[in-house]
């Protein structure tokens, strides 16, 4: 019996080989210009060569078609789907670095989110407005409330047996105390904390936006419950000023969590003509943006309430510095990326 089994093999590696000798000279071009751009980026091209870098990799994935579809061997395959790959991601790839992507964001795509979302910051606001006046409302006659209200963690000490010169000289105008407490070791506890509010705000918009409205209200809970109790000490106007430097940003980031939260929440109970699925990818990008860039803002508060409100110790200068801050952030929102037309929200 004729011994036939190493023929289709032997065609197979002439094949290849015919297959490779016709093409490996793009493919090897390909692969120069591709290394190159991983190494140094796109910018070390010539004019020439990223004209010529699309249409070679158009060659290369063809290649990978035929070599596929006629079954050369595995090893070819392998190496033209790697260098496809890597093409791909050159020639259709972002183009900015992370440095640049969160430049444009904050230059143009997290003010327009909050342009986009006045409504749902409307009803955010209106929600921790109505949290601060039930606080305060309960608190002010009977500081049991206080205890009931606040857990101890945020309390920090703080309560119905606090006596004004207490609160004065440990909290309002305690000293600071000290770099590496006030900017790492406090400034982070804040940033952590504050940022899980925030994204729980934003993340409990799935549910309908009710738990969200709910939540931002139980924060307007504790803070008008903290006015009653210093109100009752003559100290309200002080404690305006230690919260407003601070608080602006702060409360600012929290209500554009909760917007963002809201926004998620329109698209799950009134989709509009898209499915449910289709209408919240859409809004998902800038309900994203809003909740992101609040991220970054509670940053900032972290910074300033950890770092540096202790070491203005004047009510009329943390209230100026409060106002100024809120004028900032208005500016920034009204006005920044408006020129640049209606590019990429991030």
């Amino acid at each position: 019996m004729p011994a036939t089994s190493p023929a289709p093999a032997a065609t197979v590696t002439l094949r290849s080989a015919e297959f490779r000798r016709s093409r490996e000279v793009a493919w090897r071009t390909l692969d120069n210009l591709v290394s190159r751009v991983e190494r140094k980026g796109l910018s070390r091209l010539s004019a020439e060569e990223l004209r010529e870098l699309p249409l070679l990799y158009r060659t290369a994935a063809s290649s990978l078609s035929v070599a596929r579809s006629i079954a050369l061997d595995r090893n070819l395959i392998l190496y033209l789907e790697g260098l496809v790959l890597r093409a791909f991601f050159v020639v259709y790839g972002p183009r900015t670095g992370i440095m640049e992507a969160l430049a444009g964001f904050l230059k143009r795509g997290f003010p327009a989110a909050v342009r986009k979302a006045g409504w749902h910051i409307l009803l955010a606001t209106l929600a921790i407005a109505a949290g601060v006046i039930i606080g305060f409302m309960l608190v002010l006659p009977n500081e049991n409330w206080f205890s009931v209200l606040v857990p101890e963690t945020m309390a920090g000490g703080r309560g119905p047996a606090s006596t004004a010169e207490q609160l004065r000289r440990t909290e309002i105008f305690a000293p600071w105390p000290g770099f590496v407490e006030s900017f790492v070791v406090f400034a982070s506890f804040l940033f952590r904390n504050n940022a899980t509010v925030g994204i729980m705000t934003f993340g409990l918009g799935f549910f309908g936006g009710v738990p969200t409205l709910l939540l931002l209200g139980y924060q307007g809970v504790m803070l008008g419950a903290f006015f009653a109790l210093h109100h009752n000490r003559g100290l309200l106007y002080d404690f305006i000023g230690w919260v407003s430097i601070h608080g602006v940003t702060e409360i600012g980031a929290l209500i554009l969590c909760g917007a963002g939260g809201l926004v998620i929440a329109e698209k799950v109970l009134f989709p509009g003509r898209y499915g449910r699925l289709d209408s919240l990818a859409l809004a998902g990008k800038a309900a994203a943006g809003l909740a992101g860039g609040a991220v970054l803002m509670l940053f900032v508060a972290g910074i300033i309430e950890g770092g540096l409100r202790q070491l203005i110790a004047s009510t009329p200068w943390r209230l100026a510095i409060g106002a100024a801050t809120g004028l900032l952030w208005m500016a920034y929102f009204h006005s920044c990326g408006r020129r640049e037309g209606h590019g990429p929200a991030a």
